[in-house]
C-alpha cells in the first residue's frame, strides 16, 4: 500500500504537530496554519465578517456612501413569502446591503426586468461523475445559475484516501463556484470491498472538525448501522459529537429499520425512488433530495408527492451528472424545468433549490436574497426556461449569457495520478468455472442504478465458460482490483445490456472504482481492460482486438484534465460507437450503467472483485442458481 493510498495518523490525532510532520513535512505551526486555512478555505467560504465590514455595510445600507454594485430594475424571487416584487439591490463587500430604488452604486447594472434569484445550490454531488476537475466543473455549472455545491467526494476519496480529499479542496479553490464538502463516510463502502484505502472514524475527525466542512458524507453502509457495526457506530458519533450534518442513503430501507437508521442521526436520502418512500422520509422528519442525474431520473416519479405543506423538506440534487448531461440539459436549472413544467409553482421550486438546502446544511447566509446575505444572484429571462442571464457570486459577475467570464486555472494532478496498479494477468483468468447452466445474472433495471436477481440459462464449453450467444441478453461481467496489486478478479453475468460485438471497460465503477469489463469473448475483455490499463483508467471500446473509441482520465482514473467540451465530445462518440459498432441496446446508457454495477450497496444483485453480490443478503453467493 503507497502512503498516497493510505489514511494518516495525523488526520486520527488531528494535534497539529503531527499534521506538520504527516502531511506537510513543515514544522513552522504558524505557516501550516496558513497553508491549511488557505487549502481548505480555497475562496469558496465566505469571507468572515469583521468591524471594517460591518461598518461598510451598515454606512451602504444607510446611504452614507455608494454601493458597489446596484442591480437595478429587476423583479426579486422573494423565497421567504413566495411572492415577486420590483426593485434593485444594492451589494458591498459581496453582500446584500439593502433592497430600494434610491441606492447608487459605484457599478450599476440594468437587469431589464428580469427575475433576480439567490443562486442555485446543488444539495448532493459527486463532482468526480462528471469526469471533469472541479475547476472545470465550476466553469460548466455556474453559467447554469449553480452559485453552491454540496459535494462527497468520496469517489476520489476511495482511490486515494485523505490525499484525494486534499486535492479537491485545493482544485475547488481555483474555481468561483462555492464547493462545500462532506467527509466520504465509507471508503470503502463495506469492509467487503477491495478500495484504494481506508478511512475510518479517527482518521475523519480532524477534517470533519474544520469549520469549512460540512459533516458526514451519505451514510451508504445502511446494514452496518442496523447491525451496530463498532466502526459504523464510530462514525456516526464522531460528527455528532462535533456537531455535524449526516446525510443518508437508504434505497429501500423502511418501517423500523428507517426509524433506527434515522434516530443516529442521519438527516437526508437521495435514494428516493417512489412517492411512498419519500413521504415515509418526510414524515420522520428527514430531508428528501430530489434527484435528476445522468443516470437516476427521480425528480418526475417524486414531483406528485410535493405539497404545500412539505415542499420546504424537499431539495433538489443531481448526484453524478456528466458534462455531456450539463451541456444538453443543464444543471440545477434543469430541474427547476421539470418542476414548472410538472405544475409545481416557480417560486416554490426556486425555494427548493436555494433556501430549503441552506438551511438544512445550516448555510445560514445564502439561499435567499435579504440584507446581510451573500450575494449569490442570478438573473433569469423567465420563471419558465429558467435560462441565467447573468450569474454574480459574492457580488462579482462571474458569468453572462452562457458564458464563464474568468480564466481557469487547474491545481497539479500530480498527487493523484497513476491509479493503475494491476498484477498482470492472462486471458484465462477471465475464464468461469460454471457447474451448471442455471445461473444468477445481474438484470439492468433502465434509469436507476438498481439491479434485478434474474436466473437465466446459459451455454457452457467444456471447461464449464460461459459461451455468448447474441440471440440471447446475456454477457459476461468481469470487475478486475486495481489499487494494490492482489490480482484479484470478480466474475459474472449480465442481463439487459445488449452488447453484440467487443468489449467495454472503465475505471469508474461506484464506489471502490477498480476495473469493470463486459464483453462477447475472454479476448476482447482482456483487450479492452489492457488498453485501459495503458491510458492510466478511463473508458475504453474494444471491437476485435482494437480500440475504436477512448476516453483517458489520469486523475485518479476519474476525471479528465481536458475541458468540459471536450470531453463530452469523447464522450458523445464512445456513447455513438458504443451503440453503433458494439450493438449495445439503444435504450441503455454505455458507460454510466456499467458503472453502478459494482455498487454492492444498492440492491439486488451486484458484483465486485470478489464476486457476486446479493445485497438484500448481503453476502456473496456463487454463479450457479441452486
Amino acid at each position: 500500500m503507497t502512503e498516497s493510498h493510505t489514511a494518516s495518523s495525523a488526520f486520527a490525532e488531528y494535534s497539529l504537530e503531527m499534521v506538520c510532520q504527516a502531511c506537510y513535512n513543515v514544522k513552522n505551526k504558524k505557516a501550516v496554519r496558513k497553508q491549511l486555512a488557505t487549502i481548505i478555505h480555497g475562496g469558496n467560504c465566505m469571507k468572515p465578517m469583521n468591524k471594517q465590514i460591518m461598518e461598510k455595510l451598515i454606512d451602504t445600507a444607510m446611504h452614507r456612501i455608494p454601493a458597489e454594485l446596484v442591480i437595478r430594475n429587476c423583479k426579486v424571487v422573494d423565497v421567504y413569502t413566495g411572492t415577486i416584487w420590483k426593485d434593485c439591490i444594492a451589494v458591498t463587500e459581496g453582500l446584500i446591503a439593502g433592497f430600494g430604488e434610491d441606492y447608487c452604486g459605484m457599478e450599476e447594472i440594468d437587469a431589464e426586468g428580469r427575475y433576480a434569484a439567490p443562486g442555485l445550490i446543488d444539495a448532493h454531488i459527486h463532482i468526480e461523475s462528471s469526469f471533469i476537475s472541479p475547476e472545470e466543473f465550476g466553469r460548466m455549472v455556474v453559467p447554469c445559475g449553480t452559485t453552491t455545491v454540496i459535494a462527497d467526494p468520496h469517489e476520489i476519496v476511495n482511490v486515494y484516501g485523505l490525499e484525494g480529499l486534499r486535492y479537491m479542496i485545493s482544485a475547488a479553490s481555483r474555481t468561483e463556484l462555492s464547493v462545500r464538502y462532506m467527509i466520504p463516510s465509507c471508503v470503502p463502502a463495506t469492509p467487503l470491498e477491495d478500495s484504494g484505502a481506508v478511512v475510518n472514524a479517527m482518521d475523519m475527525r480532524w477534517p470533519m472538525d474544520s469549520r469549512y466542512t460540512l459533516g458526514l458524507g451519505e451514510f451508504m453502509n445502511f446494514p452496518g448501522v442496523l447491525a451496530k457495526d463498532e466502526e459504523v457506530i464510530n462514525k456516526l458519533l464522531v460528527a455528532r459529537e462535533l456537531g455535524k450534518m449526516i446525510d443518508g442513503h437508504a434505497p429501500g430501507v423502511s418501517g423500523a429499520e428507517l426509524n433506527a437508521y434515522i434516530a443516529t442521526g442521519v438527516k437526508t436520502d437521495h435514494e428516493c425512488a417512489t412517492p411512498e418512500a419519500m413521504t415515509e422520509r418526510l414524515q420522520r422528519g428527514m430531508y428528501v433530495e430530489l434527484r435528476e442525474g445522468s443516470a437516476c431520473h427521480d425528480l418526475k416519479n417524486l414531483i406528485p408527492a410535493v405539497t404545500p405543506y412539505n415542499y420546504r423538506r424537499c431539495l433538489l440534487c443531481s448526484d453524478d451528472r456528466q458534462t455531456k448531461t450539463i451541456l444538453e440539459e443543464g444543471h440545477i436549472d434543469g430541474h427547476l424545468r421539470i418542476l414548472v413544467q410538472a405544475g409545481i409553482d416557480p417560486v416554490m421550486a426556486v425555494c427548493m433549490a436555494t433556501l430549503n438546502t441552506a438551511e438544512c446544511y445550516g448555510l445560514e447566509e445564502r439561499g435567499a436574497l435579504a440584507p446581510g446575505k451573500r450575494a449569490d444572484i442570478v438573473l433569469f429571462d423567465d420563471l419558465k426556461e429558467f435560462r441565467a442571464h447573468t450569474v454574480f457570486i459574492e457580488g462579482r459577475k462571474v458569468a453572462e449569457n452562457g458564458r464563464y467570464l474568468l480564466p481557469v486555472q487547474k491545481a497539479p494532478i500530480s498527487s493523484v495520478s497513476g491509479s493503475m496498479h494491476v498484477r498482470p494477468f492472462s486471458a484465462d483468468r477471465l475464464k468461469m468455472k460454471l457447474k451448471s447452466d442455471h445461473v444468477r445474472a445481474i438484470g439492468i433495471i433502465r434509469d436507476g442504478v438498481a439491479t434485478r436477481a434474474e436466473t437465466v440459462s446459459v451455454r457452457r464449453d467444456e471447461e464449464g465458460d460461459f459461451i455468448f450467444d447474441p440471440k440471447q441478453p446475456v454477457v459476461k461481467i468481469a470487475v478486475v482490483e486495481r489499487h494494490h496489486n492482489t490480482g484479484r478478479i470478480g466474475l459474472g453475468l449480465l442481463k439487459g445490456y445488449g452488447i453484440q460485438r467487443g468489449a467495454v471497460a472503465l475505471s469508474v465503477a461506484h464506489d471502490s472504482h477498480n476495473i469493470i469489463c463486459v464483453g462477447v469473448s475472454n479476448e476482447e475483455m482482456y483487450a479492452a481492460i489492457q488498453a485501459l490499463i495503458e491510458q492510466e483508467g478511463g473508458f475504453v471500446l474494444v471491437e476485435n482486438g482494437e480500440t475504436i473509441a477512448s476516453l483517458p482520465l489520469p486523475i485518479a482514473g476519474l476525471m479528465s484534465d481536458l475541458s468540459g467540451e471536450e470531453v463530452a465530445e469523447r464522450l458523445k462518440h464512445l456513447h455513438e460507437e458504443a451503440y453503433r459498432r458494439l450493438g449495445i441496446s439503444g435504450d441503455v446508457e454505455p458507460l454510466m450503467t456499467l458503472c453502478f454495477m459494482s455498487l454492492i450497496v444498492i440492491p439486488e444483485l451486484k458484483i465486485s472483485t470478489r464476486g457476486l453480490f446479493d445485497v438484500m443478503k448481503f453476502d456473496f453467493v456463487p454463479p450457479e442458481q441452486i
